[in-house]
């Protein structure tokens, strides 16, 4: 694999760029502590063998990734890991990307809801009990959906604006900021402008197909992709219908900081990135010029594992340099399945430190050694992954 050799005047250039950034965020009134971007850069005058830019999940924060960004730093990449959009401020639904109603349609269907005696019932409990988790159960979300619909229901007419990504109806009824994911990305691309050489794309969630995206967006910039889990669109049918229908009512839940409450309508935007987005004609077309390695669970309880593999064979599949794995159920890996710390489902991933190594591998040449993927002990062939200390 060929290296570059960065100076310290493109060195600077990138941390300049950085810099003013991160003054923008830490001057906001919104700033989000601990949820700044970072970068890893090697001194000037030292051959790397590219920049990874590596994208976080939904709700969480830069650092998520930050074993897997040291290993790759220490094995010769540069790094550089940015939030998604608007996920280094609090506040989300003033700063991320949501999809919303329009006013006009907004505002008498928010006061149907507040007048609804079964729904705020439903609503004070839960705001009166801090043990009940803010994600509604499957049950719940279903009964939700029914309540909702008995009150207005001609929200289904107008909810199925949502459900496929070019329907022309969508603008007449929404307004939505998720293309922001993308054009965010870009900016922070353009940040490390400078730093010349190859640059890699690792997104785990959300940040997957925000990582996606950007390939599709600047194939002649971004050599190769690796996903985990992607979240092209919302998982199950029954949650997915609960998230477009209740997105746009400030319904609110609680993702991976427990301080921290999101509009459903946040995530509303996150479906509507991965499949209109990422899933368009245009992006598959240019990603079937990068070769991607995605990475998947059966254990998923966010992205849609079917709509994730059927874009795995639209963008070439392995005869266009792509590589594949899933782990199985037995396997116990959950969604968020990079860091070995961090548990969902009450599982958490074994197997990480394969996990490292086989990215390591097919950023430096493309290949995957899929059996290492699901082996306890390391690739003694590969750079060995630190334990958790």
């Amino acid at each position: 694999m060929p290296s570059v050799t960065p100076t310290a005047t493109q060195l600077d250039q990138a941390k300049q760029a950085i810099a003013a950034y991160i003054t923008s965020l830490a001057s906001h009134p919104d700033r989000r502590e601990g949820a700044y971007p970072y970068y890893l850069f090697h001194e000037p005058g030292k051959p790397i063998l590219g920049t990874v830019m590596l994208f976080h999940g939904f709700s969480a924060k830069p650092h998520q990734m930050w074993r897997l960004a040291d290993y790759l730093f220490q094995n010769g990449f540069n790094v550089y890991q940015p939030s998604i959009f608007g996920h280094s401020l609090l506040n989300p639904a003033k700063n991320w990307a949501q999809v919303d109603l329009k006013p006009e349609i907004a505002v008498p269907l928010k006061a149907k809801v507040a007048q609804d005696p079964v729904l705020q019932t439903y609503f004070a409990n839960l705001a009166s009990n801090p043990n009940v988790a803010a994600q509604p159960n499957p049950l719940q979300q279903a009964a939700l959906v029914k309540r909702l619909v008995s009150i207005e229901p001609r929200l289904l007419d107008i909810v199925q604006s949502i459900e496929t990504y070019d329907d022309p109806d969508f603008d007449e009824y929404f307004t939505s900021s998720h293309l922001e994911y993308l054009t965010h990305a870009k900016a922070r691309l353009a940040d490390i402008a400078s730093i010349p050489g190859a640059v890699y794309t690792v997104g785990l969630s959300v940040g997957g197909a925000v990582a996606l995206a950007l390939a599709a967006a600047k194939p002649d910039r971004v050599r190769k992709a690796v996903v985990y889990a992607p979240l092209l669109r919302v998982y199950d049918e029954q949650r997915r219908q609960y998230v477009n229908l209740t997105g746009p009512l400030d319904i609110k839940e609680m993702g991976w900081d427990p301080n921290l409450l999101f509009p459903v309508g946040c995530f509303t935007a996150a479906d509507r990135f991965g499949g209109g987005v990422v899933m368009s004609p245009a992006s598959l077309n240019s990603l079937k010029k990068v070769p991607i390695f995605m990475v998947l669970t059966e254990n998923e309880d966010a992205a849609d594992v079917q709509t994730n593999q059927d874009f795995y064979e639209k963008t070439g599949a392995e005869q266009d340099g792509n590589r594949y794995y899933l782990y199985r159920a037995m396997d116990l890996v959950p969604h968020p399945m990079v860091d070995p710390t961090e548990v969902s489902q009450n599982m958490s991933n074994r197997f990480w430190q394969s996990l490292y190594q086989e990215t390591f591998r097919f950023l430096t040449t493309g290949e995957v050694d899929i059996p290492n993927m699901g082996n306890l002990d390391q690739d003694p062939e590969l750079p060995q992954v630190p334990p958790v200390s």
